[in-house]
């Protein structure tokens, strides 16, 4: 099966993974692009949506709930994100300030939430790893923010560094060690012509595969070890999502890599 997706730009929403199109089961993904003063009416149906706003500003109406010139950055290499999340059963009118590109995440969901907004500030950043494999992660949708199953950042990868090393998996239930959580990767580069190489591979063979990536690519996990490495000379971008029962970093890395951890500790250890 590939699982690699492509988005072609182009006014109004395009769903990337999705029912009928995917491996994935509790997670959507997809993008909405808007020209300046246009409106999108958007229906959650039975999924908490997450907005999360990749360039441009816009502004954000369901029901009572008013937001207004969400998103400063214009393109994903200039600051942290902004983002709303809300509940199954709305309907969300989209406004774009400016042109606006965003990145829309569903998981289906069996009740009711609250709607909430993070704003650039409220962005908690991570550096993660150590040279050669260091990238610096923002936390978007975490525990502060009411999802159930959503939980939702970006990493940044330095030019010619690995991401998600060691090799991790969360595709066990086996709480609190490693969760259930299917993932995609969406990734955008600069200069544009960048690329990176995503190895998605499982312990008995059953998938190994190795995609080239480019901007407006992504690629689903629905299970399985999943590594990238970025060119050198290109900044590096991936918006991670992922969706399950127990959200956050409940992973279990490769045994036959997991002496690289060792290391990464020594050397915080060491201050190297």
């Amino acid at each position: 099966m590939n699982f690699k997706k492509a988005y072609q730009s182009c006014e109004g929403y395009t769903c990337l993974s999705g029912p009928g199109n995917s491996s994935l089961n509790m997670l959507q993904f997809g993008i909405l692009e808007l020209p300046e003063d246009k409106t999108f009416a958007f229906d959650t149906a039975e999924t908490e949506a997450a907005f999360l706003i990749l360039g441009g500003t816009c502004d954000f109406i369901c029901g009572e709930t008013k937001w207004s010139k969400v998103g400063v950055r214009r393109t994903v290499f200039e600051g942290k994100a902004a983002a709303a999340y809300f509940p199954r059963r709305e309907k969300v009118e989209i406004t774009a300030v400016t042109r606006v590109k965003i990145a829309v995440i569903q998981s289906p969901i069996g009740e009711d939430t609250q709607p909430f907004l993070v704003n650039p500030c409220d962005v908690k950043t991570v550096i993660l790893g150590q040279p050669t494999w260091m990238r610096d992660t923002h936390f978007v949708i975490d525990d502060r923010v009411p999802s159930r199953r959503l939980y939702v950042g970006e990493a940044f990868m330095y030019p010619g560094n690995w991401a998600g090393f060691p090799p991790h998996k969360h595709d066990v239930d086996d709480m609190p060690a490693e969760a259930v959580l299917e993932e995609i990767y969406y990734y955008l580069f600069e200069p544009s012509q960048g690329f990176a190489i995503q190895r998605l591979y499982t312990a008995d063979g059953s998938i190994d595969e190795v995609y080239v990536v480019k901007s407006d690519e992504a690629v689903e996990f629905p299970r399985g070890y999943h590594p990238v490495v970025n060119a050198p000379g290109y900044n590096g971008y991936f918006l991670w999502a992922m969706a399950g029962n127990h959200r956050g970093f409940y992973r279990r890395s490769d045994p036959e890599h997991e002496w690289v951890s060792a290391l990464e500790n020594y050397l915080k250890k060491n201050g190297a």
